[in-house]
């Protein structure tokens, strides 16, 4: 893909969106397309929101239409996320028993939960076609995402 943001401008981008009053309404959608457009290995970009401690509720995403638009906290790899309130990448979505298979493309995934004042709050999830497709860098930049996400909360 040519002319690609970086992931700094992409930050960049994002927490100019943050600043502002409706920030809430654009910045989910703001940074999936962001995403979609400029990482080459993300797939299938979303934004679940915890409702109530107890689901999470799919809301903007890019990508081929999932089956799962809800998912009790605790389960498959999103569930997880939530519970251990931690990043999770799956190298291969297939040896992963917790996997909520949403697509046969699919052959990795990260979760990274969005986090506000120490309360889990939502999630950006990933699913990639390419195998082991995310690194720590992938994982240090996407938690940078969230944290500009939390803001919105």
């Amino acid at each position: 893909m040519p002319n690609q943001l970086s992931h700094s401008d992409i930050l960049d981008r994002l927490r100019e969106v943050a600043r502002h009053a409706d920030a809430m309404k654009k910045l989910p959608f703001e940074t999936v397309q962001l995403l979609k457009d400029n990482c080459p290995h993300h797939d299938w970009v979303g934004i679940y929101s915890l409702e109530s401690d107890e689901e999470l509720v799919l809301g903007p995403f890019l990508g081929k239409p999932s089956p799962h638009t809800r998912i009790k906290a605790g389960t498959g790899i999103c569930g997880a996320a939530v519970r251990e309130e931690n990043t999770i990448i799956v190298d291969d979505v297939n040896s992963d028993p917790r996997y909520l298979a949403c697509s046969f493309e699919t052959k990795s995934e990260i979760v990274v939960p969005i986090i506000k004042d120490g309360v889990v709050v939502g999630e950006l999830d990933i699913d990639s076609n390419t195998p082991a497709a995310f690194t720590d860098q992938d994982r240090r930049f996407l938690e940078e995402v969230c944290e500009v996400l939390a803001t919105a909360y």
